[in-house]
């Protein structure tokens, strides 16, 4: 792993922490976003910490270089915090929907209501 490499993995773990620590001093981001970040900033400093981590993996998985075993671990998380983030997104649009179609309902009972009793004077 070239020396570039590490320093570069050192710094955009780092750079990770600083920001989403900064995130969660503000209260704009969830306990639960913030663990995967943390955790995903943690891998980035072992590997470039401790290369010799990255080297074993590598030739576990059997990929030619320790760099793009990195790349496609990082793709791969990456691309699992996305689903998770559909999935959550799609919770919240039925949550939505459904909170939305529920005060419209009151909405329309409140005016039937106010309807009904201005008839009756």
């Amino acid at each position: 792993m070239t020396m570039m490499l590490r320093i570069s993995l050192i710094a955009a773990s780092l750079i990770t922490t600083a920001i989403i620590m900064n995130k969660i001093r503000k209260s704009k981001v969830q306990i639960e976003d913030s663990i995967f970040w943390v955790l995903f900033s943690g891998i980035l400093l072992l590997f470039s910490v401790f290369p010799q981590v990255a080297y074993v993996l590598s030739d576990l998985v059997g990929t030619q270089a320790p760099s793009n075993f990195i790349f496609m671990l990082v793709i791969f998380l990456l691309l699992i915090k996305v689903f998770s983030m559909t999935v959550r997104i799609s919770q919240l649009e039925a949550k939505l929907r459904e909170l939305v179609q529920r005060m419209a309902l009151e909405e329309l009972e409140t005016q039937e209501k106010k309807n009904t009793e201005d008839k009756s004077e």
